[in-house]
This record gives C-alpha cells, structure tokens and sequence, in this order.
C-alpha cells in the first residue's frame, strides 16, 4: 500500500473521510490537518513516508469530505472535533501511533494524547501551537471575539474567510509565492463556498478559547510523559511564531526544534526537507 487510498469510515454515524498509505504492519503515523484545508494539505508529504509508516490523514469534522452537519445537529468545538477524532483512530484500529499536527490538529492531537497518553508513540509539531507566547498579533481580532463575542465582533471575522485571505496564508512568508502550487489553497476555497461552512469556520474561530485555556494541561502532559518530539516549523508563519516552537524544549529538553525559511503552510514548500526530518526523528 505505498500508493495512496481514500476512503470513508462511519464513526457512530459520522462520516469521516480519510487517505490511507503504507503498509497496515508499519508504525503509524496519523496527520491532522489544519484550518481552512483538509487531508489534502499532505498530498506531497504521504509518498514519501509511505515505505515506512503505515499513514492516515482524516478530515476533520465540518472541513473537506468529511460530514458538515447543521450546526444545530453538531457542536462545532475542538472538544466535539477530537472526539469523533478519537473514535476514528478507535474505529480504523490505530491503538498506537504517532501524530503529525498542524495549526487546528495541534488542539486536537493533543487532546487526544491528555486522553489516551498510552497510545501516543511520538509528536510531530508543524506550526502546531501550545503556548502564549506562540500567538502572533495576528490573533488580536480573534481575541475580540472572545471577549465580546457581539454579532459585530462575529462578522469582522468574515475577512478570514476569504478567497484572498486564504491565498495569503498560504504565500506569506515564503521566499518565492510562485513556487506554491494554487491546488491546495483553491480546493480550500471550494469548500468554504459550502452552505454553512462560514458560520462553523467562525463557532470554531469562537472556541479556540478553550485551547489556550488548556495549554496549561497540554504543558503538564508534556512534562509528565515527555513524549518524543519534533517541532518543523514555518519561521515566517504570521500566525504562530517561533518562540511557540522553542517553548516545547522548556517542558521537553530532549524535544528537537527545526526552522524552515518559509510561512504557515510550510509543506508546500518544504516537504521533502520534513519528510526527511520525520524519518530521521522516528527511526530513533
């Protein structure tokens, strides 16, 4: 199974879609993807750690080709998100497996390894924060809106949401935009047009509150199992600055930091310098 397959699971219910590589006696390696993209994010990254890793990279809930239902049917939190995450891991058997987060997959993955410490073989952090001083002035609106979280509040989000904004996220930062490839940004494009997709995009913009209320909870976690770690991050991310990568080493000395000079989507750019990080960091 070095060649990539896409599939659908029923998680109680929940469709989650997912792609799948590798062999299933490999270790495992889950891929959480970030906001606004899908499992499609690593679409350069899979092929080249397939020989090695038996992979799986689900939508979350509410993004790509996984299920979007009715807000009023489905409570868009990271809690909700990680549960049906955690299900699916359950549900497709990845009893162990290490896990790759980025952005959104940051509070996700790391809920799932507070829960269920056991299963977690290992962390690889890209741009996946954890701490205060990782957050850019770039969240200052968003802040707004937990503070004051008024209709007016709300809707000065809506910029976020934006075909250009979008492009924006994915070329700041790097040192040539032509070389990203507009696949991904504009795919990410298609799915916020969905009926809803804003409104859920902005109740999570909402919770992710509740993640920087857990970093504290995330660090203890770090300190107590000191997972094995590895941080690859975009130095030039607007987003989620470098001191939020080096702050890792503070609760896990031995945890590996690398930079690459690029923005927040850093695979577009710097997938095969990763994907040899990852190899060398996991054959340890």
């Amino acid at each position: 199974m070095s060649h990539v397959k896409y599939r659908t699971a029923d998680v109680d219910g929940f469709n989650v879609f997912y792609r799948e590589a590798g062999s299933p006696g490999a270790p495992k390696l889950l891929l959480l993807h970030g906001f606004p993209s899908a499992g499609h994010m690593f679409r350069d990254l899979i092929p080249l750690l397939a020989d090695q890793f038996h992979i799986v990279a689900p939508d979350l809930p509410g993004f790509g080709q996984s299920d979007m239902p009715p807000r009023d049917k489905f409570n868009y939190t990271f809690d909700s998100i990680a549960g049906v995450i955690d299900r699916f891991t359950e549900v497709i058997g990845f009893d162990r497996y290490a896990v790759y987060v980025f952005d959104y997959g940051a509070p996700t993955g790391f809920r799932l390894a507070l829960k269920h410490p056991e299963r977690i073989t290992a962390i690889i952090s890209q741009n996946g924060n954890a701490y205060e001083e990782g957050l850019s002035d770039g969240w200052t609106p968003i802040k707004a809106y937990w503070q004051d979280p008024s209709p007016a509040n709300r809707d000065a989000l809506r910029a976020l949401l934006t075909p250009d904004t979008t492009r924006w996220q994915y070329t700041h930062g790097t040192s040539d935009p032509a070389a990203v490839s507009p696949d991904g940004q504009n795919l990410d494009n298609y799915y916020m047009t969905r009926p809803g997709a804003h409104d859920v995009q902005l109740d999570l913009f909402g919770d992710y509150k509740s993640n920087v209320a857990l970093y504290p909870a995330f660090q203890k976690y770090f300190r107590t199992h000191q997972p094995p770690f590895l941080a690859v991050w975009g130095k030039n991310d607007p987003f989620f600055l470098p001191p939020g990568a080096e702050a890792f080493r503070r609760d896990i000395p031995k945890a590996v930091v690398k930079f690459f000079d690029t923005g927040h989507f850093a695979l577009e750019t710097h997938a095969d310098e990763i994907a040899y990080s990852i190899r060398d960091f996991l054959s340890r």
